[in-house]
């Protein structure tokens, strides 16, 4: 499967794009390997020695995705007994992959994208932003810009993704 033209081709241009891409739209039908080109590209790339974080949008439960996203402060929810650093956080340096960003609901989306747009992230309790330095990829099955279309999916949010799109 791996030495099809059509692959070499996909290599070729995940070699030559990795040394450059912040943000990347991973495209493709279920079971098509886009976690493995999201692999591939953060490998190649200047932060492969960095951590590789993957957020499971389509399993995300939206009453605790800001903790868990995010990260809390002790106290801040039940259950919280300390501190605890959310995925930006722990993919500070390194990649943050978004598998099914397409699942996401309308109301987390504003969520991602503020953090796309400048950066910072607040935990739940904490009133200081923090900084995070991440590269992030995010796939879909679905036609984003038919979602954009019906209005089940931010327009601002899917350009700041689809910085490259690689099908």
């Amino acid at each position: 499967v791996g030495r099809s033209p059509v692959m070499q081709e996909l290599f070729g241009s995940l070699r030559r794009l990795a040394p450059h891409v912040r943000s990347a739209l991973v495209t493709g039908e279920t079971g098509t390997g886009k976690e493995l080109v999201a692999r591939a590209l953060h490998r190649t790339g200047p932060r492969a020695d960095r951590r590789f974080v993957t957020v499971n949008c389509s399993a995300v439960v939206e009453s605790l995705f800001d903790s868990e996203v995010f990260g809390h402060m002790r106290g801040a929810v039940t259950g919280a007994i300390e501190d605890k650093p959310g995925l930006f956080e722990i993919a500070d340096g390194g990649t943050l992959f978004l598998d099914e960003v397409g699942e996401l609901p309308l109301s987390l989306q504003s969520k991602l994208l503020r953090v796309l747009e400048t950066g910072e992230i607040t935990r739940v309790g904490s009133l200081e932003p923090r900084h995070v330095d991440l590269h992030v990829i995010a796939s879909s099955n679905r036609d984003l810009r038919g979602e954009v279309g019906a209005g089940r999916f931010r327009s601002d949010l899917y350009y700041r993704l689809n910085v490259v799109e690689i099908k």
